[in-house]
């Protein structure tokens, strides 16, 4: 499986909701990869939400994947009244601390780029995961909510983790 890294526009709510661009058809990767316009046609929804590609890391889903002029939307949810892990990887995104999408595929139809990279036509979307460190140098993130309340989240999880940690 093929992955790219692509630091987005991400927001997220406490809901969970969460959403973003998860390829831009207008420039390469920094590895020289180009996703070509219809080469995301047939993703099967919903589309498994991991966390860092991790397989056994699954934290929602994405529910629409929708390609338009400037690249790959997505949008879904994040389960946070179910999946802990999903509450703290929520805490991060606000907090901005994890502020990527990264896209798992295997590749159908492709030719390499002069000077390295490949122009990808046709492609499996198989999932895309939310990361900390993106491949895409020219996007960013526009809006996390609530900044202040995913600081004091994530102060206690990682307080609770110590406590949990001495007593073992």
């Amino acid at each position: 499986m093929d992955r790219l890294y692509l630091e987005t526009k991400l927001a997220a709510d406490d809901a969970g909701a969460i959403s973003g661009i998860a390829w831009r058809f207008d420039q390469p990767d920094r590895i020289g990869d180009v996703i070509e316009k219809g080469a995301f046609n047939g993703a099967l929804l919903p589309l498994p939400m991991l966390f860092g590609h991790d397989l056994n890391d699954p934290i929602g889903t994405w529910e629409t994947a929708e390609a338009k002029s400037d690249g790959l939307h997505i949008a879904g949810r994040l389960l946070v009244n179910d999946v802990a892990r999903a509450r703290e990887v929520q805490a991060l995104v606000k907090a901005g601390a994890v502020r990527g999408i990264s896209i798992g595929f295997v590749k159908k139809e492709w030719t390499n780029r002069p000077g390295g990279g490949r122009n990808i036509k046709s492609l499996e979307l198989l999932e895309a995961s939310l990361v900390t460190i993106p491949m895409h140098p020219a996007a960013k993130v526009t809006s996390a909510k609530s900044a202040v309340e995913a600081l004091r989240l994530v102060t206690a999880i990682n307080r609770a983790t110590a406590q949990l940690s001495t007593r073992n």
